[in-house]
This record gives C-alpha cells, sequence and structure tokens, in this order.
C-alpha cells in the first residue's frame, strides 16, 4: 500500500469518528453520511489500484523462478 492510499485510510477513519461524534452530539445529517460513503468508495478505489498497479509491476522473478526456457 502506498503512502497516499494510507493517508486517505486514515482520513476515511478520521471522518468517521468525527461523523459519528457529530451525529451523537446534534443529530444525524445526511450530507455528511452521503460525503463520508463516497470518501469511502474513493479509499476503496485508491486500494484496489494500488494492489492491481503493485501485481501488475511483477515479473518474472530472477533465479528461475518464471517459465522455464524452451
Amino acid at each position: 500500500m502506498s503512502g497516499s492510499t494510507k493517508a486517505m485510510t486514515i482520513v476515511t477513519c478520521a471522518a468517521l469518528v468525527l461523523i459519528s461524534a457529530y451525529t451523537v452530539a446534534l443529530g444525524s445529517s445526511g450530507w455528511l453520511w452521503f460525503g463520508w460513503i463516497v470518501l469511502m468508495v474513493a479509499t476503496i478505489g485508491m486500494a484496489a489500484a494500488d494492489s492491481t498497479e503493485s501485481v501488475a509491476g511483477r515479473g518474472p522473478r530472477a533465479g528461475g523462478t518464471g517459465p522455464a526456457p524452451r
């Protein structure tokens, strides 16, 4: 996971805590929860893109772990 994805995950978790505290103290706000859901979906998208990038960047490893030569 890259640094930007970790930072986005931390921001998403912090936003969840803050929105939950706001909801308990002042009542629910649909727009805040909608915004948090959009942030969560964006975070999941970043994590998915980051994981596919690391898999796609892998090539055959040195030391004979790739396909056998013919």
